[in-house]
């Protein structure tokens, strides 16, 4: 079953992922319409009304684009494949590369994904100090997407609308 909605601008731009909840109320309210259908319906005292899959707002919303892509602990995971950037395993936490009690920063060239194991024995040294190498080295996504969906995977529904993104 769908859970997520792809919202586009009046001009059929994307804007963002919603929930099938929110993407419900924007139909009820009239401020959206249906694009693409998703699966199944919805059912309320007074209606039935397919799930979206993509909706578009009836109205043009101007978008002030942010520079870059929020780091958040899910996104991290998610650029590095749920895979610890040290052993390879499993990922838990997140780490950073040059410990922030030693200056690090909290941004994306310095914040890997990493196994509980791996975090607990680094703990307050770099990579270098301990032996060990990045298979590549951390850095922000550069995808247009990631502004748009973030760190999801995309339904296969939405893909005429990313690729024009």
């Amino acid at each position: 079953m769908t859970t997520n909605a792809l919202v586009l601008n009046a001009t059929y731009e994307p804007l963002c992922v919603v929930s099938v909840r929110r993407a419900a109320v924007l139909l009820l309210s009239e401020k959206a319409e249906t694009v693409t259908p998703g699966d199944g319906f919805l059912h309320s005292a007074q209606a039935i009304i397919q799930i979206p899959s993509v909706v578009r707002l009836n109205r043009y919303v101007k978008v002030t684009r942010r520079r870059g892509v929020s780091l958040t602990r899910r996104a991290v995971f998610a650029r590095d494949g749920w895979k610890c950037a040290y052993c390879g395993g499993p990922a838990e936490t997140i780490d950073h590369v040059m410990p922030r009690s030693r200056g690090g920063g909290h941004i994306w060239e310095n914040v890997v994904a990493s196994c509980a194991r791996c975090n607990h024995k680094k703990s307050d040294r770099t990579p270098g100090e301990m032996g060990w190498r990045l298979a590549s080295a951390p850095k922000a996504p550069k995808n247009p997407l990631w502004r748009v969906l973030g760190h999801r995977t995309p339904d296969p529904r939405w893909a005429m609308w990313l690729i024009a993104a």
